[in-house]
């Protein structure tokens, strides 16, 4: 779905023509400012426009934003107290980026620290780098004032975590071993060696499965939003406490900017959510982002980044909204139905848009 605003018909009559010259859409050029975020994350949406609405930069209603989200831990893959690892701890990854500048600032795998965004920008104002991780995130965020060290599991993801184990660890992200005993340790083992062994293939299977058991809405989601503040000035942020029974250590497309999100003030910006580890080999957003530099309307390079996907890994999940600096919003997704989240000086509130596959 495309949304589109009323201009007064002089002024879209010559948008129009300098966008027939240009190759690009015509959108609401000077209607802001905006907020779009994937999923019905309405609160978060509704903190992101208070914030921009009264006047703060695109990068710190961003902030807030993604902070409601962690706060609130929405679908439970956002913030503290969600998404156990194999070792039942929840760990956070966070982006923020500017448009205006192209600085980000991230955090991946960040133990104790319970703000994931704040703690990105951060990165972003006080720090010549890009992405801390670790435990040396988490000192970071506490030498910068933020509060912690905070344990970040809850009593409901202890509670998905024991009940994993009593299930023999079952599905996991592992491939191509063999535990010894039901939850691990894991050593390799030689696919191409085990034509004949028909207990031990038998076992090989159960312990890495299928991708599509383990990879849906409400195990393996992200915050990813974009604003335009009232300068027309353009950012993106996104948290998550990643995948469900990941293996400890792992980083998602979370905080990798091009992947979850990025923004360019000059172009626009796009969010993405679904199967991160796959998604990021891709760079969807930033391919969005590129397409829409081309000429190409947010709907078609939403779909053109997620058919690049699908053409290699047709089973996977995931979804991209794409935004042009006009305003104009679209989506795409595969694997799943799609959902994401609009606020505009036109809207009373938020607006919740649906994509099919």
């Amino acid at each position: 779905m495309v949304a589109t605003y009323n201009l007064p018909v002089t002024r879209l009559f010559l948008l129009t023509l300098l966008s027939m010259a240009l190759g690009h859409e015509v959108g609401n050029s000077g209607q802001y400012p905006l907020v779009v975020s994937t999923w019905p994350f309405l609160e978060a949406v509704r903190a992101a426009w208070r914030a921009v609405d009264s006047g703060f930069s695109a990068v710190d209603a961003v902030v807030e934003g993604c902070s409601a989200c962690e706060e609130l831990r929405c679908d439970g893959t956002v913030g503290p107290g969600g998404s156990p690892d194999e070792n039942g701890e929840t760990t956070i990854d966070a982006m923020v980026m500017n448009g205006v500048t192209m600085e980000v600032g991230a955090v991946a795998a960040m133990r104790y620290v319970r703000d994931g965004i704040r703690t990105a920008r951060l990165v972003m104002q006080h720090t010549k780098h890009t992405m801390l991780v670790g435990e040396q995130a988490s000192a970071f965020a506490f030498s910068m004032g933020l509060p912690g060290p905070t344990n970040l599991s809850s009593t409901e993801s202890i509670e998905k975590w024991i009940k994993w184990k009593e299930n023999c660890c079952q599905p996991n992200f592992r491939k191509n071993v063999l535990p010894i005993d039901s939850c691990g340790p894991y050593y390799p083992v030689d696919t191409e060696n085990l034509s004949d062994r028909t207990c031990l293939t038998a076992n090989l299977v159960e312990t890495f499965g299928s991708r599509s058991s383990h990879v849906g809405l409400h195990n393996h989601d992200t915050i990813s939003m974009a604003v335009v503040d009232k300068m027309g000035h353009i950012a993106v942020g996104t948290s998550t406490n990643g995948a469900t029974f990941k293996i400890p250590g792992r980083v998602g497309d979370g905080p990798i900017a091009g992947s979850s999100a990025y923004a360019d003030n000059e172009v626009g910006a796009c969010g993405a959510t679904g199967d991160g580890d796959i998604m990021m080999r891709f760079l969807p957003c930033y391919q969005v982002v590129e397409s829409m530099r081309l000429g190409m309307e947010p709907k078609i390079a939403a779909k053109d980044a997620i058919s690049r996907i699908a053409r290699k890994y047709p089973e996977f999940v995931g979804a991209v909204f794409a935004v042009n600096k006009n305003g104009v919003h679209a989506g795409a997704c595969h694997g799943w139905t799609f959902q994401y989240s609009v606020r505009s000086h036109e809207m009373d509130d938020v607006e919740v848009y649906t994509v099919l596959p």
